[in-house]
């Protein structure tokens, strides 16, 4: 019997999530090392909105609405919370809630990346790509948003908490 084999949905999904995580926080050291941090945040963010169509597309397929155009609020939070259901490992410490017709409230706890990044030394340059990333999901679908706050650094490390509210215009 392999590993394979041998993980439950939730193992595996965590397992293959860390790998990823890990694969994506060396590429973006590695190009802080090679480029310096400027250049690795606009990297990284030109990847980050390279890869959403893809993520999309693969998250629609699964979820059989390829052919469906995300028209309401019910629409989007089913397909924010299948994408995060999938995407999201439990060592990523936030939250988020619908709190109210068209908003999304997150609320970031022990941040991976922001940890990641005060490990390299480099907090107080670093640009988020997790809330950028579900704002590319958001653009691939057509779902204009606003953040508040807008977010211009890493809320954790200007306003040592992170959280904030997306505010769909449906």
């Amino acid at each position: 019997m392999t590993l394979f084999d041998q993980l439950n949905k939730h193992q595996l999904k965590e397992l293959l999530v860390k790998c990823w995580m890990t694969h994506d926080g060396s590429w973006f050291y590695n190009c802080v090392l090679e480029f310096g941090i400027e250049t690795a945040n606009k990297l990284n963010k030109a990847a980050i909105k390279t890869l959403s169509p893809f993520e999309v597309q693969r998250v629609q397929k699964a979820l059989e609405m390829e052919k469906v155009k995300v028209k309401t609020f019910e629409q989007l939070k089913a397909f924010i919370s299948n994408g995060f259901s999938i995407l999201k490992g439990d060592f990523m410490d936030f939250n988020y809630t619908f709190p109210r017709h068209n908003v999304l409230h997150w609320e970031m706890g022990k941040c991976f990346a922001y940890e990641g990044m005060k490990r390299i030394g480099i907090k107080d340059k670093y640009e988020c790509g997790l809330l950028y990333r579900l704002g590319c999901w958001l653009d691939v679908i057509g779902v204009k948003f606003k953040l508040e706050p807008e977010i211009i650094e890493c809320l954790l490390h200007s306003q040592e908490t992170c959280v904030g509210d997306m505010i769909f215009n449906f």
